[in-house]
């Protein structure tokens, strides 16, 4: 899921807006040595050279480039094209550059546009076409992470001891935790770490908490969900690359680990999962819902809320 975080205005307007006249004379001079045919677009706009565009949900307008062109040509094509969607009333423009292209970016930055995001294969660039403040949405600003509490029929509990971060070498037992991956849900991502770190199978249960932090991962916020899951099977094959060790542990063992009781968030969260385990607490569980063209999944107290069926 995406938040966006968006600062930078362009502070010179008036350099991406230059006549039709001018701008087309200065893209036929430098394209003539570059390979452009491919992405401009002369038909729908009145004979004048534009990059192609589609139309966004919000009255902007997105576009890919995807073949090479002289920085020259595509300064002066930029230019055409902003000047062009102004007269139909565009407001935010969307430029994605591939991996293979990214020294355009450079140009782009001087007609004007900043960057919004990138991706390990693109970097999104943006322009407001509006004298007035921008309503563009911001880059993604969480992280959503989770730990795992998973409890047997012995009222032991699955814990781990990590190679890495800041649990490394001190003996401390933690519950399996982890970040949920892109296009994963939080229930799908929860069973996918414990199985990873320990090789215990589960079924997801309830999520039973969620903590929000900011400024953690490179600035961004993070979501942190408490699920728990259900052991399907019992037997530990702890992650080597991750892993120092991992066990089911007794409950009252793992409660009284100095980390634990000096913990403020780990004190909340053992409340938490003690008051769930005897009964005296609801978490949310998930089922799956739809929302126009959107699938996804609705995290609720289904013993106060019956789902619709």
């Amino acid at each position: 899921q995406y938040l966006y975080l968006l600062n930078f205005k362009p502070t010179n307007g008036e350099s991406a807006f230059h006549s039709f006249t001018t701008t087309r004379n200065r893209y036929m001079s430098a394209s003539s040595s570059s390979s452009t045919n491919l992405l401009t677009s002369e038909e729908a706009n009145g004979g004048v050279t534009v990059l192609p565009g589609v139309e966004d949900k919000y009255g902007g307008v997105v576009t890919e480039i995807s073949h090479p062109i002289d920085p020259s040509a595509f300064s002066a094509l930029l230019r055409t094209s902003l000047s062009n969607w102004t007269l139909q009333g565009k407001k935010g423009v969307w430029i994605k550059l591939p991996r293979h292209l990214i020294g355009l970016a450079e140009t782009a930055v001087k007609e004007g546009f900043w960057f919004h995001h990138a991706e390990k294969d693109y970097l999104m660039l943006v322009y407001w076409i509006p004298k007035d403040d921008n309503t563009l949405p911001f880059n993604a600003s969480h992280r959503v992470s989770i730990a795992a509490f998973v409890i047997n029929h012995k009222k032991e509990v699955l814990v781990v001891q990590e190679k890495t971060g800041r649990t490394k070498g001190k003996g401390i037992w933690k519950f399996p935790t982890g970040v949920v991956n892109e296009g994963e849900y939080i229930h799908d991502g929860s069973v996918r770490e414990v199985k990873e770190e320990t090789g215990v199978d589960t079924e997801f249960v309830q999520v039973l908490a969620f903590r929000q932090t900011h400024k953690t991962f490179f600035e961004k916020s993070n979501l942190f969900f408490v699920c728990m899951l259900k052991p399907l099977s019992f037997e530990i094959n702890a992650q080597e690359s991750e892993i120092e060790a991992a066990q089911w542990m007794p409950w009252e063992e793992y409660t009284k680990q100095p980390f634990v009781q000096n913990h403020e968030l780990l004190r909340y969260m053992t409340d938490i999962c003690s008051a769930k385990t005897n009964g005296d607490y609801e978490g949310f569980t998930t089922i799956p819902v739809s929302e126009h063209d959107q699938q996804g999944n609705l995290y609720f107290n289904s013993r106060d809320l019956l789902p619709r069926h």
